[in-house]
């Protein structure tokens, strides 16, 4: 399995979420061990999900110019471009695993970065999709 780790975006939100309590702590240590290993990927549309959702949907917005910032800065986790051939393996992903179609687009991304991890809250923990290995990084663990 590749060290590279795919990020969604609601991971990326609750790490800047004031209000997000012990999902924020456990987020952003993520966050932290990824950026200090250098195995962090994400999307184009990972950073735009996060822009938007950390400005106008939480609780504690966050003020445009920081999340400006956050973008800037995980940007250079993008590792392949979002491409026609990605929108079209999201599509095949929908069937295939019977994804929506956002859903499927990250792990297409996933896949093209050449994660084998993904971390998401949104999807089934300890699911293997295209050869890359879902993990809910703020479920309580045994």
């Amino acid at each position: 399995m590749s060290d590279v780790a795919f990020v969604d975006s609601n991971i990326l939100i609750y790490a800047h979420d004031r209000d997000a309590g012990v999902k924020r702590e456990r987020a952003a240590a993520l966050l932290k061990e990824l950026w200090e290993a250098g195995t962090g990927a994400l999307s184009v549309r990972v950073l735009q999900e996060f822009f938007v959702n950390a400005t106008r949907r939480l609780d504690s917005p966050l003020a445009q110019s920081v999340a400006r910032e956050v973008v800037q800065v995980y940007a250079a986790w993008i590792r392949e471009p979002t491409t026609a051939e990605t929108v079209l393996r999201a599509i095949d992903l929908v069937d295939l695993a019977r994804l929506s179609f956002w859903d499927g687009l990250i792990v297409a991304s996933a896949e093209q970065s050449g994660a084998g991890l993904l971390y998401s809250e949104d999807l089934n923990d300890g699911q293997e999709i295209a050869g890359v290995r879902v993990c809910n990084p703020l479920r309580r663990r045994a």
